[in-house]
């Protein structure tokens, strides 16, 4: 090739004047659309990137229902314990009711045992002492002639009259009642409660006590016993007994807790002794 020839050129032809003007308004007016459509969206608008996941109302629910039921079980629960507790209480207390019922009526048939056992062993002592002084007493009387016994005899039998009829019936109607110590009535007596409220119908204050009672007239042989005189068992002035001679070789007198206020045989237990009052 010839120094001289034509070496095509590597350029790109330039572009005519009219055609770089029309890319350049093109370009612009895209511009310009992107701009005026990014002032009117929101200043501070970001794209959302992810996606948030909002929580299911099922789930929280459930939690509250699981929830209700636990805290209804617990409840029905602790009424059941307390049932059973106040069962076992009330069963506990009928049982603690029904022993101590069961203990005070064996504590009172061995108190009422106890007391008739004493009753009895006092009786027979009292027999045994009262036996012992009727012996010395008969003796002491068994110089006494026969005409005297037999005056005496026809008047232990004689019926009361005046005053003294009044004291045997009073002490009579009385006979039954209970035997109270300390009793003066109108339903239970002790001896010298008895005869002192059978004098006081007639208007004779006697004193409350046996003893006392014992000198409280004139002594008597019990040979000579009219209605009405005091009969005393043990010393004068120390006896332990008292009762009401109602004539018929038979006394009245509240004996004792077992026997209550008899009318018996001076045979049944004889007395020491006697005093007159009327």
């Amino acid at each position: 090739m010839s120094h001289t020839a034509h070496i095509p050129s590597h350029r790109k032809p330039r572009r005519s004047a009219s055609k770089t003007a029309l890319r350049a308004g093109v370009a612009g007016g895209v511009l310009s659309t992107i701009a005026v459509a990014g002032a009117a969206g929101p200043a501070q608008a970001e794209p959302v990137t992810q996606t948030i996941e909002m929580p299911t109302i099922t789930a929280g629910l459930s939690t509250s229902v699981a929830a209700s039921a636990q805290a209804t079980q617990a409840v029905a629960l602790d009424l059941e314990t307390q049932a059973a507790e106040d069962a076992a209480a009330a069963t506990a207390a009928k049982t603690a009711k029904k022993t101590k019922a069961e203990a005070v009526r064996k504590a009172e048939a061995k108190k009422k045992a106890e007391a008739a056992a004493e009753a009895k062993a006092e009786e027979a002592a009292a027999r045994a002492s009262r036996s012992a002084e009727r012996t010395t007493l008969s003796a002491s009387t068994g110089s006494s002639d026969s005409s005297s016994s037999s005056s005496s005899s026809s008047s232990s039998s004689s019926s009361a009259t005046g005053s003294a009829a009044s004291v045997v019936a009073f002490a009579q109607s009385q006979v039954g009642d209970a035997y109270v110590s300390g009793g003066t009535g109108p339903n239970s007596w002790d001896c010298s409660g008895l005869v002192q409220a059978a004098f006081r119908t007639v208007g004779v204050d006697l004193p409350r006590v046996s003893q006392s009672q014992s000198t409280a007239g004139t002594q008597v042989s019990l040979d000579n016993l009219q209605p009405g005189d005091i009969l005393y068992w043990g010393g004068a002035g120390s006896a332990y007994h008292v009762g009401i001679y109602v004539g018929g070789g038979q006394f009245v007198g509240a004996q004792n807790s077992s026997t209550g206020v008899v009318q018996k045989s001076l045979d049944y237990d004889p007395p020491s002794g006697a005093v007159r009052v009327l």
